[in-house]
Formats: C-alpha cells, structure tokens, sequence
C-alpha cells in the first residue's frame, strides 16, 4: 500500500458559473478513518466524486493511490464507494449482489462476504427492496469491503439511518478496517458519529478546506477558553468565539486557563467561523 492515498493540489470543481470546490490542497495518509465533515452543501459529496473519477476536476490535481482516479480497471479494484443512498439493487436477492460483487470485481473475496451475511443475519434469498434501510446499508458495506481494495469511500452512508443502525454500521466499520487494513473516508454533516470513529479529520466549508489532519495532532494544538479568560499567548489565533461564551483557540502549549476540547469543538468552531465570514 501507498503511504499516500489522496493527494490533491488546488483541486477546484464547477457546476456552470457555481463553485463546489475551490483551491482543494489536501494529503491524506494511508492507514487512516478519515472523517470528512461540512454542513449541507459544503462540498463534501463532490471531493469524493472526483476521488472516484465520477466527475473531472475544472482546475486543479488530484491522485488518488498514486495514480489518476478511475485510470483504468486496476485502480478501479483498488477502491470501494458507497454513495450516500446506500445503492443496492431491489429486485436482486442478497445473494444476487454476491454473485455481482463476485463478477464484477477481480478480488473479490467471498468468504468475507459471506461470513458478514451469515452474521448479520441477512437472508441470502430477501430481495434487497425489503431490507430496512440499515440493512441495505449493511449489504452496500460488505460489497464495497469485499472488493479488498486499499480505500474504502463512504458518501453519508448512515445520514438516513437510525441512532442504533448509525452504532452498529459504525462499529462493523472498525471491524473491516483491523481485518482489511483498508483505509477509510467516511463523509458525514455529524460530528458525533465521526467522534466515534476516526482519526483523521478534513472539515469543508464553504467548498474550501478549514482544517485538516490527523486527530491527535489537531486536538494537541487547539483549546478552548472559557468567556472571561486573560490575554492569549503570542501566536495564539482565537478560531471562533461563541456568543457570550468559549472560544476556541490554536496555540502551540495551552493557555492559561484552557478546557479540554475534543473533536466536534474542532470541527464545529471552523465551520461556524467560514459561515460567519460570508
């Protein structure tokens, strides 16, 4: 595998005279959950497209596991996508999808696919319009998995899904990445679900890139003041103050007085901030 899964150099994409993404830099490591987060319309959904090769690029590089996406049939197998609709097809039975999966895909590993079916206690006869809604996206994972390839594209794919299906696809997420040693893009306008689950972040607003990085590292530099607390280190830069209340600041050693911050006040302190600054 790469050391290098996403790398991406002013990425910008256009929709007529409307900008989707602007100036995209990115470097996403390999080995990573990697969550994507922006409110509706931040430009997520279209990052992901041209990682895919789905869309091209109107300025700007992309490469994704070191070559161009959707160069050809080999790069294609090295990467599984589930759109944000959990696409399965109706009329086909559970085992129907295997079978496809199985023609389609020249890695296909079907005692893995098999295996999760039989644990999730889908019936290999249902037809997958019957499924509930987290079972079909349950059956979209373990296809996308069972490709075995070195990414794994997760559009929204809980969004839909109720708080104990968003749990448990979540967790069995964790379990594929142990086993496959795959890495993970998981797109989602929930900072909760992804608090769960990964260790990289990239937050999108605005079809720009706010911040971006590996979990640990973002936590380590970044604080948050209680309203009221003295007069910030030189360096510091407040992200985004709150009305009457905390700020969120990035600073190399935690100021004076500094709280604990996790995840969803990273995430959300840059979002609001692009949204004040329209």
């Amino acid at each position: 595998m790469t050391t290098t899964v996403i790398e991406t150099e002013r990425l910008s994409k256009r929709y007529g005279r409307r900008p989707a993404l602007t100036d995209c830099t990115l470097t996403v490591p390999a080995g990573r959950i990697v969550g994507l987060v922006g409110p509706n319309g931040a430009g997520k959904s279209t990052l992901l497209a041209l990682t895919c090769g789905l869309i091209a690029p109107s300025e700007g590089r992309i490469t994704v596991l070191g070559n161009a996406p959707a160069a050809d049939a080999a790069q294609l197998a090295r990467v599984g996508f589930v759109a944000q609709d959990a696409p399965v097809y109706s009329g086909l039975s559970v085992a129907d999808h295997l079978r496809l999966g199985a023609r389609l895909n020249p890695g296909w590993d079907d005692g893995l696919a098999r295996r999760r079916i039989e644990r999730l206690g889908l019936d290999p006869a249902q037809k997958a319009g019957r499924l509930s809604g987290g079972q079909r996206a349950q059956l979209a994972l373990t296809i996308a998995a069972a490709k075995r390839g070195e990414l794994l594209i997760l559009d929204e794919p809980v969004a839909s899904l109720d708080p104990i299906a968003r749990r448990t696809f979540l967790y069995d997420l964790l379990d594929f990445v142990t086993e496959l040693g795959v890495t993970v893009v998981l797109s989602s306008h929930l900072l909760g679900d992804l608090t769960q689950v990964c260790d990289h972040l990239i937050v999108l607003a605005g079809g720009r890139v706010q911040v971006a990085g590996d979990v640990a590292d973002l936590l380590a530099v970044h604080h948050r003041i209680p309203a009221g607390a003295g007069a910030l280190p030189p360096g510091a830069r407040v992200v985004f103050t709150e009305r009457n209340g905390p700020s969120v600041v990035h600073a190399a050693e935690p100021p004076d007085g500094a709280e604990h911050t996790d995840l969803e006040d990273v995430g959300m302190a840059y979002m609001m901030a692009a949204e004040a600054a329209r």
